[in-house]
């Protein structure tokens, strides 16, 4: 049974891919579609983000990942590498989860 769940979700990636490769230049060339397209991205990974720090199963949380995002976001506002805003999350994150 799970076989066809996984043919019909590989056939259904192809014709998606097979359709985004048969769309006209000129929509592509659109301003607007270009616009849409560079901002898509940035919407999808705020949403899985959110999605990620603040909810458990299918609860709303306030936990310690809140507070590894909000000194991430610190560490970007102050332009630092991406290693060591990955690092402060993560080390902040550990720390409160330390201390709870």
């Amino acid at each position: 049974m799970i076989w066809y769940a996984v043919i019909a979700a590989s056939v259904g990636c192809y014709l998606f891919k097979l359709a985004g490769l048969s769309v006209p230049e000129r929509i592509l060339r659109d301003p607007r579609t270009r616009r849409i397209a560079a901002l898509l991205p940035v919407g999808l990974l705020s949403a899985l983000i959110a999605t990620q720090t603040f909810s458990s199963g299918h609860h709303l949380t306030l936990d310690p990942r809140a507070a590894g995002l909000g000194v991430a976001v610190i560490a970007l506002l102050l332009r630092a590498p991406f290693l060591i805003v990955v690092g402060s999350a993560v080390a902040a994150t550990a720390l409160l989860r330390l201390l709870m």
